[in-house]
C-alpha cells in the first residue's frame, strides 16, 4: 500500500500515538516509508516529542514533518477542541526532502535562514509542503520569497492552530520538535502532488473592472463608486442570497486577467472588511490594483460542499493531505467530520491532515495565504 492514514482519540499519548503508528506500520507491512506527517492536538503538545520520537524510530521515515492544532482529521473523520493524534505516511515515486525555515528581520526586511540550502538541492523541485508557526513565520512574506527564488514553486499547508500566542505550538523535523518558524516536504517533481484549493464561495452579480483604487481600497468599479455597484447587486439578490452577503461579503480578484472567462478557481477571495458611504469606496482585505477583474462573492455550507465536489471531480489519488480553516468543521457544518468525509468519499484514499489558523495554496498559479478553505494535496 503506498498510502496510510490513521487517527486516535485516545487521551493519552503513548497510547495515541501507539495506536496510530500501529495501524500505519501495519499497512506498510514492516516497510520504511518515505514520507511521514503527524499532526496533534493542543491537548498533546507536552508529549510531542516522546511521540516524534516514536514515529521516527518505529517507522524510521526518510522525511517527517508535523504540527501541532486545535483539530486534526483522517480517514473520513475529524477531532476538533479534544484529544487528537493523526497520522499519514506514503511510499512516493520520487524524493522528499524535510526542511526547517525559520525567519529574522533585517534592515532590509525579513531574512529566511535554511531557504536557500533547501532549495539549493538536487533536482528541481516540484512542490513544497508548508506547516507554518503564525506567530513566528510572516508566511506571505516567505511566499514572496519563494515565489522570487522560483516562481513555478507551488506551496501547500497551513499553519499551526494549537496556541493563541507566541511560543505555543509545535513543529516536527525528523525526530526534533521546534517551536519557531516553518518546517516542509520539498518534493522533486516525480513526487509532487496535485494541488487543489477549495475556497468555498459562490459569485454574485457581474464582473468588474476597478477604475479608481489605492492599496485596499477601492473607490470606483467601471466608473462607478464601488459602494452603489454593490448596493445594485444585493438589491437584486433573492433573500437567502442577501442573508449570506449580510453576515459577510466577500470579493473574488481574478488572478489571471487574460482570461475571457472567469471560472472556479479564477478567484483569490478576500473578505469586503468596509465601506464609506460618503464616498462610496470599499476596503478589501487585499490590495487591488487599478485595472484588476473583481467580483463579489457569497460563502455557505451548501456552497463549500458543492466547490469541493466540483474541484475534485475527475481526480484520482491513492493518499491526500487536507489543510482546512479552523472556522469550517462544526462552526460551518455543524460537525468536525464534514471536510474529511467530503475529500474521503470522493478520492477514496488514505487521506489525513489539520484544522489550520490560515491555509496555503495556489490560486491560477500563484502561492496565497488563505481563509475558510480547503487546501489539499493529491498524491497519485
Amino acid at each position: 500500500m503506498p498510502y496510510a492514514a490513521a487517527l486516535s482519540e485516545h487521551r493519552l499519548p503513548a497510547a495515541a500515538i501507539g495506536e496510530a503508528v500501529g495501524v500505519v506500520g501495519e499497512a506498510f507491512g514492516g516497510a520504511r516509508p518515505d514520507v511521514a506527517v503527524l499532526f496533534a492536538t493542543g491537548d498533546h503538545v507536552g508529549a510531542l516529542e516522546d511521540m516524534a520520537a516514536t514515529v521516527q524510530t518505529l517507522l524510521d521515515p526518510e522525511a517527517f514533518v508535523g504540527a501541532t492544532a486545535c483539530g486534526v482529521l483522517a480517514g473520513g473523520h475529524g477531532v476538533e477542541e479534544r484529544p487528537g493524534v493523526a497520522l499519514w505516511a506514503g511510499r512516493l515515486p520520487g524524493r522528499a526532502r524535510p526542511v526547517h525555515i525559520s525567519a529574522d528581520t533585517t534592515a532590509d526586511g525579513w531574512s529566511f535562514a535554511g531557504l536557500d540550502d533547501a532549495l539549493a538541492g538536487e533536482g528541481h523541485p516540484g512542490a513544497l509542503v508548508l506547516l507554518a508557526d503564525p506567530f513566528s513565520m510572516p508566511v506571505g512574506d516567505l511566499l514572496d520569497a519563494l515565489h522570487r527564488a522560483d516562481p513555478d514553486l507551488p506551496v501547500i499547508g497551513g499553519m499551526a492552530s494549537a496556541a493563541r500566542g507566541p511560543g505555543g505550538n509545535r513543529l516536527v523535523i525528523g525526530g526534533r520538535v521546534v517551536s519557531h518558524g516553518a518546517v516542509g516536504l520539498l518534493l522533486d517533481e516525480r513526487a509532487a502532488p496535485v494541488t487543489v484549493v477549495s475556497q468555498g464561495c459562490r459569485p454574485i452579480g457581474q464582473p468588474f473592472t476597478v477604475t479608481s483604487a489605492e492599496r485596499h481600497i477601492i473607490r470606483e468599479l467601471a466608473g462607478r463608486p464601488a459602494l452603489d455597484r454593490l448596493m445594485d447587486i444585493v438589491d437584486r439578490l433573492g433573500p437567502a442570497d442577501r442573508a449570506l452577503a449580510a453576515g459577510g461579503l466577500l470579493c473574488g480578484i481574478v488572478v489571471d486577467e487574460q482570461a475571457l472567462d472567469f471560472e472556479r478557481g479564477d478567484f483569490l477571495v478576500r473578505g469586503v472588511v468596509g465601506a464609506d458611504r460618503s464616498n462610496g469606496a470599499i476596503a478589501v482585505a487585499a490590495e487591488v490594483p487599478v485595472g484588476a477583474v473583481v467580483q463579489f462573492q457569497v460563502r455557505d455550507a451548501v456552497t463549500a460542499r458543492e466547490d469541493i465536489d466540483a474541484l475534485l471531480s475527475g481526480h484520482e489519488a491513492s493518499g491526500a493531505l487536507l489543510f482546512t480553516c479552523n472556522g469550517r468543521g462544526a462552526q460551518m457544518f455543524g460537525d468536525a467530520d464534514h471536510d474529511a468525509d467530503a475529500v474521503q468519499h470522493l478520492l477514496g484514499g488514505a487521506v489525513a491532515g489539520m484544522f489550520c489558523a490560515g491555509e496555503v495554496g495556489p490560486v491560477a498559479g500563484r502561492n496565497a495565504i488563505h481563509g475558510f478553505t480547503a487546501s489539499m494535496a493529491l498524491f497519485r
